[in-house]
């Protein structure tokens, strides 16, 4: 099959294998669809989106497939090449070329259905939409970037500012997509390990990721196992924690191996060594699991009247300085194996984030590294401010 690519974004950013390149205005037909080529720099300087015509029921485009340029109540972020590549001038260039692209979306039909290329869970923009599409007309009227008309500088300021940590794997996933490599053609079929092999696995230092809910993960896990929940986020906290060179495991139903295998090939990670199903290929030998200390509220209160607690807020530093429990330091999640020695070995450590999913990966690292002395908020700030508890920022 013959692969079709965008040729924009200037020297330096077109693909390094056979394709077709597509330039700003050019068309394709399949069949008797047409889709438009529309150059909207802003994310990415190479960025393009599809506008689409059903030619036998009108003449007039129907659709717009955005990739990572309009999503459902945000817009794609111009900053990761500056944060996570290095590439320095790029996000103000970036937030520049989105203004102007947005300008050029707005111009369009208001029934035109939108198609972004991602949805909540994605580290791509602030705050995205949780439904799998929208409309020109309700983007217009509900998208904060369409709040701008005439201010692009008050534009660049909002989309720049609290954007949340660039993910840790972007460099990495923009060089893969541009490099010849080879090609990828069915999800693989993992290989089901046995006790002593994943034993054997675990003792050379290879990473298991548990996939369960938070939950179940809570109520009994494997020692020095990771708990990443297989949801829309999986894929953005295992780039924050996986190299791409390391060998890994994951525990989760059968099931969901498809799924959860193509969320993490679609960042390049693929260098999956197995799985396990359940728990029970580590306890069918006699071993024993470990279970998470999950505090509620009022334990939580309670604690923290001790001077000796040490208490981690594990979210972003943009919702942290939005609002925060008084005397909490700041730990992002994604970092967290880098500054485990900003986290106390003496002290009665309690932590929390917004929901408790970041938490109970938190909670993981911290059990994985010889924490034994952690306490996982599991309400995290969402059930303290429902509680009327006061927050600093």
């Amino acid at each position: 099959a013959e692969l079709y690519l965008s040729d924009e974004g200037g020297p330096g950013w077109q693909y390094e294998f056979a394709h077709k390149g597509l330039k700003d205005g050019d068309k394709v037909e399949v069949g008797n669809l047409t889709f438009e080529v529309l150059h909207t720099p802003g994310h990415t300087p190479e960025s393009i989106s599809f506008l689409l015509t059903d030619n036998p029921a009108s003449k007039e485009p129907v659709m717009l497939f955005t990739g990572d340029f309009v999503f459902v109540g945000d817009i794609g972020r111009p900053d990761l090449l500056e944060k996570a590549a290095g590439m320095q001038g790029t996000a103000d260039a970036g937030a520049h070329q989105m203004y102007k692209s947005i300008n050029r979306f707005k111009y369009l039909a208001d029934y035109i259905q939108v198609w972004p290329g991602h949805g909540a869970g994605s580290a791509c923009g602030k705050s995205l939409g949780s439904v799998p599409s929208t409309t020109v007309g309700y983007e217009k009227n509900r998208n904060w970037a369409f709040k701008y008309d005439s201010n692009e500088s008050g534009f660049i300021k909002y989309l720049l500012e609290d954007q949340p940590e660039p993910p840790k794997y972007f460099a990495m996933m923009k060089h893969l997509n541009k490099v010849d490599r080879p090609l990828l053609t069915e999800v693989p079929k993992l290989k089901q390990l046995n006790s002593a092999e994943l034993e054997a696995a675990m003792a050379k230092g290879m990473k298991l990721i548990d996939a369960r809910h938070k939950t179940d993960f809570a109520a009994g896990f494997i020692p020095g196992s990771i708990n990443i929940q297989g949801n829309n986020s999986f894929a953005t906290w295992a780039g924050w924690l996986l190299k791409y060179d390391e060998q890994f495991i994951i525990l989760a139903d059968e099931s969901q191996l498809d799924d959860l295998t193509r969320k993490l090939m679609r960042i390049g990670l693929d260098n999956i060594y197995g799985y396990i199903p359940s728990t029970s290929v580590w306890t069918s030998t006699g071993k024993d699991l470990q279970k998470a200390n999950v505090i509620s509220l009022s334990t939580a209160k309670e604690r923290l009247k001790n001077n000796n607690v040490q208490l981690i807020d594990l979210r972003g530093a943009s919702e942290y300085n939005a609002g925060h429990i008084a005397q909490a330091n700041n730990v992002f999640v994604g970092t967290l194996p880098d500054n485990l020695d900003k986290v106390s070995k003496t002290k009665d450590v309690i932590i929390y984030c917004q929901s408790g999913d970041r938490a109970t990966i938190g909670y993981s690292i911290l059990a994985k590294n010889g924490f034994n002395n952690v306490s996982n908020f599991a309400g995290s700030i969402n059930e303290w401010v429902n509680a009327g508890e006061p927050v600093e920022s």
